[in-house]
């Protein structure tokens, strides 16, 4: 009998290793896999113990003479047998378990996994041989076997030499715990060699203390290390995998993920959902470039910080990247975009964050550290993490959420292999980051003309196509602004003339076609002012963005101290909203991008008039002061000339008294440093004439004749002339009648270089009826 069990038992030993050794893994055509072997190794240890039993049941020839003992009551042979089947569940289930994991153990490429399947095969011997109380093993030999599942998924195709390195941590620590189990257990087997086998016990306490400890150790497997073979089912759906050789009985795809659910549930690990990125952007022009230099910083290890006021195309950006053929050969699955333009920076918290951040990856947070959650799993192999809207919990009104997202971000970006890409209309980026920040530009003409007439192909065969163009330069190009005008001229149907009526009737109504910040400019620009940053600015901030806004250069960097002086924070004031690229900054001025110009001169009041008088007196000042030298007042007029025009022109249409001196002068200081057309002539015509205005508008015309002169426009020089000396026919102001007539002569005479008789009769003519002798 003990050698028919012994030989039994070299059978199965050797059937073991030989089908380990001889298994043809790589040239295998007939889908058996590693564990479909581990599975036949167990059942034929299962068979082993089945043969062991049946030779000691009734009808075996080898049957044993039975006892004569004391006949006991039924209760107590029920009892008996109870304990005996129990007894024999446990030795079926370390039979398998040893047998499973010495199979595991090896074909796992890792030495130090084999070293650890080893040390839980030697202590599950030991129970196996010494340990009387074996029950009480029960849940250490499920665990033991969860082991060898994990380490099998997790080390497979890896080696010591390319273990990551959140892995070869979690190896090592459960290598240290399992050989500090066996010690123990050792240490008890040797208490009780020399009085019997099966004679040892070991305390339930001590065991369930092991239980625990081995739960911990399994946590620190990244969830990769278990989903990856579930991945892989899941894309065979509604395929049958036969496993009758192992089992006798045919199971279901459905029903082999279940187990590894089962097993993740076992293994107190995170839950995983694969998720798809969001698809690339359909319409995608002009960005080819910066895609390519973008798609080298990713492929090179560098965090990305997209910056760009909204609409400007920053997440559609990020979108084309996660794309990219040589990012999805570099990355594969783990590309991620987490979005947070849905929540409200007002009432997030590092949890929402957080729960947002896991949500986008496709894992489920239990318990109270999401963040050790998150890192774990992003361990497991490269992955790119698109942060889109970040300025939503970048301008987080909560302290504590303030205090926590930064440096959570930091550590997820210390990750190896991790590589994060960040949009936002803030430059409050993460700042233990090491970001590689990149200002997303307008279109070029080229490509804003691809996006519109491909929305809009109605508007190429119209007779107004270079109309068009001039619309789209004066949208500055803003990618969002240049798809709402195209998109709403295609929903209304309307011609490309109607098209140009409505703009430049009521541009705000036609950037506003819907709701939502991808429907309407308005509900974009709404989203950057009630973030938290904007609002503790208060009326300053508003007023500050009504006056950039006003002023078509921009507000001067360098002299908005002097424009602004009751503005003592205009400073600050002007950092925040650049910050969060409300506004920018170019060639020492702070601008706007012009639809938001629209939305601001639309949807804010006017500056206040405090603030305009101040600016208007800065700047008449200057005016008033300037000479025909180059000196500061000259740079000022060369540098703001635009602002001092827009201001001119508005104060002639709301104050002209106030104006009439600053005008002629501001004509004349263009004429001698800047000389160049003004949009001033219509301001200046259609100032109200009445006794009050004759002279004073005369004046601002003679010198507006004189600045068109100097550009050789004579016969724009000529009409101003005129209409100057009408002015002053209506006033009897003879002396500037004759200035008005030499000049237009002048101008006459220089655009004919031979002079008329006639002309020379009426000038005459006209000097004798006012009385005046040349």
């Amino acid at each position: 009998m003990k050698f028919r069990k012994l030989g039994m038992s070299v059978v199965t030993n050797q059937l073991t290793e030989s089908y380990w050794l001889g298994f043809p893994w790589r040239e295998a055509e007939d889908g058996i896999r590693r564990r479909d072997v581990i599975h036949l190794c167990c059942a034929v240890s299962h068979l082993r113990h089945k043969w062991l039993a049946s030779k000691s049941s009734p009808g075996s020839t080898t049957r044993l003479q039975p006892e004569v003992i004391p006949s006991k009551s039924p209760k107590s042979r029920k009892s008996k047998e109870s304990k005996e089947s129990q007894a024999e569940n446990m030795r079926q289930l370390l039979d398998v378990t040893i047998a499973g994991i010495s199979a595991v153990q090896t074909v796992v490429p890792s030495d130090l996994a084999k070293g650890v399947l080893g040390t839980v095969a030697s202590i599950l011997i030991t129970v196996q041989s010494v340990i009387k109380n074996k029950s009480d093993f029960q849940a250490i030999v499920k665990k033991c076997k969860t082991i060898g599942e994990i380490l099998e998924r997790a080390t497979n195709d890896t080696t010591d030499d390319n273990l990551p390195g959140y892995l070869a941590h979690a190896l090592s620590e459960l290598d240290s715990l399992v050989n500090d189990i066996n010690n123990k257990v050792v240490s008890r087997k040797k208490q009780g060699w020399f009085k019997s086998i099966l004679s040892v016990t070991i305390d339930r306490d001590q065991i369930a203390s092991w239980e625990k400890d081995i739960d911990s150790a399994l946590k620190l497997f990244d969830t990769e290390a278990l989903v990856g073979i579930a991945m892989r089912v899941e894309e065979l759906p509604g395929i049958t995998t036969r496993v009758e050789e192992l089992t006798g009985i045919t199971m279901r795809v459905e029903e082999v993920v279940s187990r590894i659910n089962g097993n993740l549930t076992s293994a107190n690990v995170l839950k995983y959902q694969p998720i798809e990125p969001p698809s690339r952007p359909s319409m995608f022009y002009g960005r080819d470039d910066l895609v390519a230099e973008l798609r080298t910083l990713v492929v090179n290890g560098e965090h990305i910080s997209l910056i760009g006021p909204g609409g400007m195309g920053k997440s559609s950006l990020a979108k084309a990247i996660l794309h990219e053929p040589l990012i999805i050969e570099r990355f594969a699955d783990p590309r991620f975009f987490v979005a947070y333009d849905d929540l409200d920076p007002s009432t997030i918290t590092f949890k929402t964050f957080m729960t947002h951040f896991a949500g986008a990856l496709g894992i489920e947070i239990t318990g109270a550290d999401p963040l050790r959650q998150i890192s774990t799993f992003l361990h497991s192999a490269s992955a790119l993490v698109v942060l889109d809207n970040a300025e939503t919990f970048e301008e987080a009104s909560a302290l504590l959420a303030l205090e926590k997202i930064p440096p959570a971000i930091a550590k997820i970006a210390d990750i190896h292999g991790v590589i994060l890409i960040l949009t936002s209309r803030s430059r409050r980026n993460a700042t233990d980051v090491l970001w590689r920040t990149m200002d997303i530009p307008p279109l070029d003409l080229s490509s804003a003309e691809r996006v519109f007439f491909q929305t809009y192909p109605r508007a190429r065969c119209s007779d107004a196509e270079e109309e068009i163009k001039d619309l789209l330069r004066e949208l500055d190009f803003h990618p969002l602004s240049i798809n709402l005008l195209a998109h709403t001229a295609r929903q209304n149907d309307w011609s490309a003339a109607i098209l140009l009526k409505r703009w430049n009737n009521r541009p705000g109504a036609v950037l506003n076609p819907g709701k939502g910040k991808l429907q309407s400019l308005s509900d974009t620009m709404q989203l950057s002012l009630n973030s938290p940053s904007i609002q503790a600015l208060g009326e300053d901030g508003r007023c500050t963005l009504a006056i950039i806004a006003f002023l078509p250069q921009g507000l001067n960097d360098n002299l908005a101290g002097n424009l602004l002086p009751s503005l003592q924070e205009v400073d600050t004031i002007c950092d925040v909203l650049c910050m969060q690229s409300l506004v920018y900054r170019q060639d020492n001025f702070i601008k706007v991008l012009a639809p938001i110009r629209h939305y601001v001169q639309d949807s804010l009041p006017l500056p206040d008039s405090t603030r305009l008088q101040e600016i208007r007196t800065f700047y008449y000042r200057t005016v008033h002061w300037c000479s025909k030298e180059q000196d500061g007042h000259a740079n000022i007029i060369i540098s703001d000339h635009f602002n001092i025009e827009r201001v001119i022109a508005f104060d002639l249409a709301h104050i002209p008294e106030e104006t009439y001196h600053a005008c002629p002068k501001f004509l004349n200081c263009l004429k001698w440093h800047l000389p160049r057309p003004t949009t001033l002539t219509p301001a200046i015509f259609n100032v109200i004439e009445n006794s009050s205005t004759y002279e004073l508008k005369a004046y601002c015309l003679w010198n507006l004749g004189w600045l068109y002169s100097t550009l050789s426009q004579l016969t724009d020089a000529m009409k101003i002339f005129k209409a100057a000396e009408a002015l002053c026919l209506a006033t009897s102001n003879h002396e500037t009648v004759a200035k008005c007539v030499t000049s237009w002569a002048d101008a006459y005479r220089c655009s004919r270089p031979l002079d008329s008789i006639s002309t020379t009769f009426r000038g005459l003519s006209t000097l004798r009826v006012m009385g005046v002798s040349q």
